[in-house]
C-alpha cells in the first residue's frame, strides 16, 4: 500500500473512530452527523486517491504505449529479436510493475480498478519503418518520451510510487541508449 493509500485509510479510520466515539456520548437523539471537519478529512483522502488513481493511470498508458511500439517493431523486423526483445521484455516488467495496487477508485463499483488494464491506447498505431535502423531509431525515440513522461509525474506521486517511476525512467533512458548509441560501442 502506498504512502498515499495508507494515508486515506488513516484518516478514514479516525473519522471513523471520532464518529464512533462521539456516538457513545450522545444523548440518544438519534444518528449524529459527521463534522465540517470529519466532512473535510473523508474530502480530501477521496481527493488525494482520485489523484493518486490518475497519476497511475498517466504511468501505465507511457509504459504500455511503448510496450506496444516494442511488440510492433518487433513484428516488423523478427531480425532485431536478439536485440530488441530484452528490452520488451524489461518494459513488460514495467507496465506490471506501475500497474500494481490496482484497486477501486472511491466512490466506484468494486470491480472497476483505477489503471487503464485494456490492452491499447488513444493514439492510433504509427506504421514502423521499413528500414531496421530507422525502426530502432524510432523505438529509441518512444523510449525516451515513456522516460520523459514519468520523470514529469515524480513530483506529484508518493514517495514509493516516485522511486519506482524514478527507477522505471532511468530504464527508459537506457533503453533509448542501447537502441541507438549502444549498438556503435
Amino acid at each position: 500500500m502506498t504512502t498515499t493509500g495508507r494515508r486515506a485509510v488513516l484518516v478514514a479510520g479516525a473519522s471513523a473512530a471520532a464518529a464512533a466515539l462521539t456516538g457513545c456520548t450522545s444523548d440518544g437523539a438519534g444518528p449524529r452527523r459527521p463534522s465540517a471537519a470529519e466532512e473535510a478529512a473523508a474530502r480530501e483522502a477521496e481527493r488525494v486517491a482520485r489523484a493518486e488513481a490518475a497519476l497511475r493511470r498517466r504511468a501505465v498508458t507511457a509504459s504500455r504505449t511503448l510496450l506496444e511500439r516494442y511488440d510492433a517493431t518487433l513484428a516488423a523486423h523478427p531480425a532485431l529479436h536478439a536485440r530488441v526483445h530484452p528490452l520488451r521484455t524489461s518494459a513488460a516488467a514495467h507496465v506490471a510493475a506501475l500497474g500494481e495496487g490496482d484497486r477501486p477508485a472511491p466512490g466506484s463499483p468494486s470491480g472497476t480498478p483505477t489503471t487503464a488494464t485494456a490492452s491499447g491506447s488513444a493514439a492510433p498505431a504509427r506504421a514502423v519503418p521499413t528500414d531496421p535502423k530507422a525502426a530502432l531509431r524510432e523505438l529509441a525515440g518512444a523510449a525516451r518520451a515513456a522516460s520523459d513522461a514519468h520523470t514529469a509525474e515524480l513530483l506529484a506521486a508518493p514517495p514509493e510510487y516516485a522511486r519506482l517511476l524514478a527507477s522505471v525512467a532511468a530504464a527508459g533512458a537506457a533503453h533509448a541508449y542501447l537502441l541507438t548509441e549502444g549498438a556503435r560501442a
